[in-house]
């Protein structure tokens, strides 16, 4: 029974990121057709560009965390699900969430204020 929990989970998410891209391509797509701007398509592409370069940066960041997280928990010896151990691997995914955002914020182009 407990093998079945893991296909469910991930059956769910499945699920949900198909609805999120399903309703995304439809109210870009109605975007589109009520402005065809040019300048509006371009906006989109390169927005859409610029978050899968950040996209990508922030996993690769957090993803480094958690294995520096887990690396810590391996040195420590613990062989069994602590707070600690999983107190470590907690602050080391929000370490990376914090890397990853001060990290997008240098890249992003200077902003005129309005």
């Amino acid at each position: 029974m407990e093998s079945e929990v893991p296909i469910v989970v991930t059956l769910f998410v499945c699920i949900a990121y198909a609805i999120k891209v399903v309703v995304e391509a439809r109210s870009r797509g109605k975007l589109l057709a009520a402005n065809r701007s040019d300048e509006l398509m371009r906006t989109l592409l390169l927005n859409d560009e610029r978050q899968r370069r950040h996209s990508s940066l922030r996993w690769g960041i957090i993803f480094t965390c958690l294995g520096a997280g887990f690396a810590l928990v391996q040195m420590m010896g613990w062989e069994r699900i602590t707070a600690g151990a999983v107190a470590v691997l907690l602050a080391a995914t929000g370490i990376g969430n914090i890397v990853s955002f001060v990290v997008s914020r240098q890249l992003e182009p200077e902003r005129p204020h309005a």
